[in-house]
């Protein structure tokens, strides 16, 4: 029953309220009351009016007033609190009555004990708060009243003279009622904001008010002290709890409060009531107190929060209690346990005293030097004023006794010394003679074991070359681990190292296996490594094989570099383009040079291969754009020329005629757009190259070698590519404008022609400026270095 009154309390809380049409409270889930009223043993529907209704009693006639969810809210709150407090009561009462003298009732004596942390100060500090701090004030003023009653009571049964104690200021016993301004704005331990002074104004809010403590200030929030103090429970909810059928709450909530009809206590009144009798029950008892310090917040040993200490020490009262301890004597003993730790600090004392122990006291002290001011004689105990003076005492004593122990153990230990060394000489003499026979022993055996292995190897050595015998077994053990020994650090490291250690005869056969398996090993690694990236590029370097390898001029050269990606980035594309093929995902882009069909004008463009299309794209604007469904093949040439031909379908709308790229890198374009059109082949041309010009009519590419490298139109109308080549009959390498050629620089044009031609050019300044005017056949000349003979430079155009 009492874990269900419990849980109980804990579902109230998960109740949940809103409103309905009318503005009435409705619960929402309908489980958390049923388990409620199972639980508690009350009746479903019963319970749920009860917390959504409230029964006002006319003189005839009772009432149902549906509550709004603010009030239903209220209501809920109020019946947790008032089972859960009542069940608490409950509780206590029969732990009290468990623990009650039932053998002997006329016995009165009982030892209760009283569990109070004190002070609570927290940012922001209300009711609870102050119920707290009021009961700390009672008992802090009770403790100071017995401490100062049981000081003096001890005074006069040793006959020592009462003199005064410090007391700390007297505990305000305040009560907290409506018109605090009016009621006690005159005391000095009250302040308000209204009634502060300009500069502490401030720090009080406006609903704030500030009490002082013994143990210091406290600041309360007054809002929400009267809901907390008027904590009514309405009547129709104590009907229902009167009829539970859980046995507690029964006892709990008796009928007879139904009958009454006077108002509740409030909260206040309750605790201060609750107070006044433990006060009572401590007043009439022999208290003792225990005031106990948690060092730190973490539980860990040997670890003291100095703040945290100082805090507690400050809130317990402890600071108050000592002022009047010390404001009397500070410490008592009774003469005989005085005289027995501290006798031998006196020579007279010293070691047995023969006298009485007042007498024996007194002539400790005097030796001690005690002022008669720092000391009093009782009729049985010495009282000692100032703690430095039993401080002096401890310390003497604290050295006396090093002084006397260091005595009694350098005696003790120097005849213990003396045993245990004679014992040790006699065991050192018996061990260190076992020891050299068992040396001696191991020495004979070692040198009789290394005959006989020296032997066994020398035998195996000889009859190696025989099969595997007793004779031999031991020298080809050793000879195969000493390979794998030195094959371990003399593996190869990458698959193309043929390298491998070259085996004894008799392994011949291990090695080749050892050889494979290493092989496959490499293999297995090399393999594992390449990743995802560097595996499409393979792919398409062997499809770049298959196609051009023995077909095409240049292509071995071509082998050694891999296939980017893409040639640049999708950020390098202008906004515009980008907005154009949003929808599109861009697989690679590359600088082109596109030849006009008609007149053969070359237009740099860039290239773009998306998933589905390819786009010729100059600046921000696109200006073919050919569906890789309409592009019927592709289209090279057999030399080392970058031309590259897509020959689209008819049928395509965006494009007439085959399109002429010359592209820098032409064959990781040219598979790029092979792949990206799912195309099995590329036709590789020699002399010459059919393309479309639209509506059926077809025109030729004719490829050439000469001392040039321009593309242009020959007398026939066709587009003619020369393969240059230099007077030694090799061709010349493809050359781009230069970047930072700017008029008739002289160091620049040099520069530029150097590394054209490849060899060193000598440049004059009309030679300059003959260059900058237009063709210059027949005038620039440079020197050859393969044979001192003048050269000329043919056709190089102002646009090179």
């Amino acid at each position: 029953n009492l874990f269900g009154i419990i849980a109980s309390v804990l579902h109230l809380g998960n109740i949940q309220f809103e409103e309905d049409s009318n503005g009435h409270a409705i619960i929402t889930n309908g489980t958390q009351i049923k388990w409620i009223s199972k639980l508690l043993g009350v009746h479903l529907s019963i319970l749920q009016e009860a917390l959504t209704n409230r029964k006002i009693e006319a003189r005839f006639e009772e009432v149902l007033s549906p509550l709004n969810v603010d009030l239903a809210y209220y209501a809920r709150d109020a019946v947790a609190k008032a089972i859960y407090g009542r069940m608490f009561t409950w509780l206590v009462n029969k732990i009290n009555g468990s623990l009650a003298n039932k053998d002997d009732p006329t016995r009165k004596t009982v030892i209760g004990l009283l569990d109070i942390y004190g002070f609570e100060v927290f940012e922001t500090n209300s009711f609870e708060q102050f119920c707290i701090n009021y009961c700390n004030e009672k008992l802090q003023q009770l403790l100071i009243e017995m401490t100062l009653k049981a000081e003096q009571e001890e005074y006069k049964l040793e006959g020592i003279e009462d003199e005064e104690c410090l007391r700390p200021g007297e505990a305000t016993d305040l009560s907290f009622l409506e018109k605090l301004e009016e009621k006690v704005g005159h005391h000095a331990h009250f302040l308000t904001r209204k009634l502060a002074k300009q500069k502490n104004r401030k720090s009080i809010g406006w609903v704030d008010f500030r009490l002082l403590h013994y143990a210091g200030e406290v600041t309360y929030c007054a809002v929400g002290f009267l809901e907390k103090n008027n904590d009514l429970l309405y009547r129709n909810l104590k009907e229902v709890l009167c009829k539970s059928k859980n046995g507690i709450v029964r006892e709990c909530f008796h009928l007879s409060e139904l009958d009454s009809r006077r108002r509740p206590e409030t909260v206040a009144t309750q605790f201060k009531n609750s107070l006044v009798s433990l006060i009572e029950i401590l007043m009439s008892k022999e208290p003792s107190y225990i005031r106990c310090i948690k060092p730190n917040d973490n539980k860990e040993p040997d670890k003291f929060d100095d703040s945290l200490i100082r805090h507690q020490v400050k809130y317990l009262g402890l600071m108050e209690h000592l002022r009047v301890r010390r404001a009397g004597f500070a410490y008592r003993r009774k003469y005989e346990h005085f005289l027995q730790r501290y006798k031998s600090l006196c020579p007279d004392t010293w070691p047995h005293w023969r006298g009485s122990a007042a007498r024996g006291v007194e002539k400790l002290v005097k030796h001690l030097g005690y002022k008669p001011d720092e000391y009093k004689m009782g009729k049985t105990k010495i009282f000692i004023r100032f703690p430095r003076t039993l401080f002096a005492t401890e310390d003497a004593f604290e050295y006396r006794k090093h002084m006397l122990i260091s005595r009694v153990q350098a005696k003790y230990k120097g005849c213990l010394g003396r045993r245990e060394y004679q014992k040790k000489r006699q065991a050192a003499i018996k061990l260190e003679a076992r020891w050299r026979g068992v040396l001696a022993r191991k020495e004979a055996e070692r040198r009789a074991w290394a005959a006989q292995t020296i032997r066994k190897y020398i035998r195996g050595f000889i009859n190696r070359k025989q099969p595997p015998n007793p004779e031999n077994e031991d020298y080809v053990k050793l000879t195969r681990y000493t390979y794998i020994m030195k094959l371990r650090d003399h593996l190869p490291k990458t698959v193309l190292d043929q390298t491998w250690l070259q085996p004894p005869a008799l392994l011949q056969e291990t090695s080749e296996h050892l050889k494979k398996l290493c092989r496959r090993t490499l293999v297995r690694k090399y393999c594992r490594s390449i990743t995802a990236e560097r595996k499409a590029q393979m792919q398409q370097k062997r499809v770049a094989s298959d196609i051009f390898r023995g077909k095409k001029e240049g292509y071995a050269d071509s082998v050694p570099e891999p296939f980017a990606e893409t040639r640049m980035k999708e950020d390098d594309l202008h906004p515009k383009v980008l907005q154009l093929i949003r929808h599109e995902k861009i697989k690679y882009v590359a600088p082109v040079v596109k030849f006009e069909q008609k007149n053969f004008k070359p237009r740099d463009r860039l290239l773009v291969l998306t998933r589905v299309s390819s786009y010729l794209v100059e600046a921000t604007k696109i200006k073919e754009k050919v569906e890789y469904n309409m592009i019927k093949g592709l289209s090279v040439s057999g030399l080392s020329d970058g031309i590259l031909v897509v020959h689209v379908a008819e049928e395509c709308k965006h494009q007439k005629g085959d399109i002429i790229l010359q592209c820098e890198k032409l064959f990781e374009t040219a598979i790029k757009l092979c792949l990206a059109a799912s195309k099995e082949d590329i036709a590789i041309a020699q002399g010459s190259l059919i393309y479309s010009l639209g509506g059926g009519k077809e025109s030729s590419i004719v490829f050439t070698t000469a001392h040039e490298s321009r593309i242009y139109k020959a007398k026939s109308g066709l587009l003619t590519v020369p393969q240059a080549t230099d007077p030694a009959g090799g061709p010349y390498r493809v050359c781009r404008p230069l970047a930072n050629f700017r008029g008739s620089n002289q160091k620049h044009l040099g520069d530029f022609l150097q590394w054209f031609l490849g060899v060193e050019v000598e440049v004059t300044l009309r030679t300059a400026e003959a260059f900058c005017r237009g063709p210059i056949e027949n005038v620039l000349q440079w020197q050859g270095r393969r044979g001192g003979a003048f050269l000329p430079v043919l056709a190089l155009m102002r646009e090179l």
